[in-house]
């Protein structure tokens, strides 16, 4: 018989018995609360247990209407710079007389379509003749109309024109040298036509045309007029255009 063996003593005979794996020395047992370190398998991770949520990352994703996250480009290749356009400071002279040639074209064949099939530079005439029987067929004064004009004067307005202070025949022209003139006849007092039509002018002298007596007046805008005071109308011959012009006018009333 063996002698007895100390009860602290691990057998030296570690063979298992039949069918089970061998057994190896027993280490130090893991001290209470320690896990025990258990190396992991290559196999797949075992899945949750039911009623315990699995741990997912979460994944942010883009809100409805929001763009999403943009990918990174490989290699941080800087964007390609962007084109810059010959400023002003740049530009040759060439390149401004072109610019230039091109809105002018245009320009320059309206002109030319205005003035030469549109008649742009022609004033509009009038024909005088059914103001002057208007005033006539109403008989408020006597009317006197220009004969004998130049072929350069032209009629660009006629209106008669009644009111309660009385009726008035206005007339404009257009001289030969490009200025207006205005021809009016009225019974409205003379005292207040004056002072309508001239603004504050004041009298000049008397101007010298053959049948009767014509005052000279300044008049508003530093125009000039000639006036012909008659006891039941005046007569007035008025506008920027040069003296000798409104003397041509005035001479004409027959």
């Amino acid at each position: 018989m063996e002698p007895a063996q100390p009860a602290d003593r691990v057998p030296t005979d570690a063979t298992p018995p039949d069918g089970q794996p061998p057994v190896g020395p027993a280490g130090p047992a893991a001290q209470a609360g320690e896990p025990a370190l258990v190396e992991s398998s290559t196999g797949p991770a075992p899945l949750a247990e039911a009623g315990e949520p699995a741990l997912v990352e979460p994944v942010d994703r883009p809100a409805a209407g929001e763009a999403g996250p943009q990918p990174a480009v490989s290699g941080d290749q800087p964007a390609p710079p962007a084109r810059k356009e010959k400023s002003r400071s740049e530009r040759s002279p060439r390149d401004m007389a072109l610019s230039l040639l091109v809105l002018l074209v245009p320009i320059v064949l309206l002109l030319a379509f205005y003035r030469g099939f549109l008649g742009g530079d022609e004033p509009t005439t009038v024909d005088a003749a059914p103001a002057i029987e208007q005033a006539r067929a109403a008989g408020a004064f006597p009317v006197s109309e220009p004969e004998g004009l130049a072929s350069g004067w032209r009629t660009v307005s006629a209106r008669y024109r009644t009111e309660p202070a009385g009726a008035t025949l206005r007339i404009g022209y257009l001289t030969p040298e490009g200025r207006g003139a205005q021809l009016v006849e009225s019974n409205v007092p003379a005292e207040q036509l004056l002072r309508t039509e001239l603004k504050g002018g004041q009298p000049q002298g008397p101007a010298e045309l053959p049948g009767a007596s014509w005052q000279r007046y300044t008049a508003r805008d530093n125009e000039q007029a000639l006036v012909l005071l008659e006891p039941n109308r005046t007569v007035l011959v008025i506008g920027d255009a040069r003296e000798g012009e409104l003397r041509q006018l005035a001479s004409a009333l027959r």
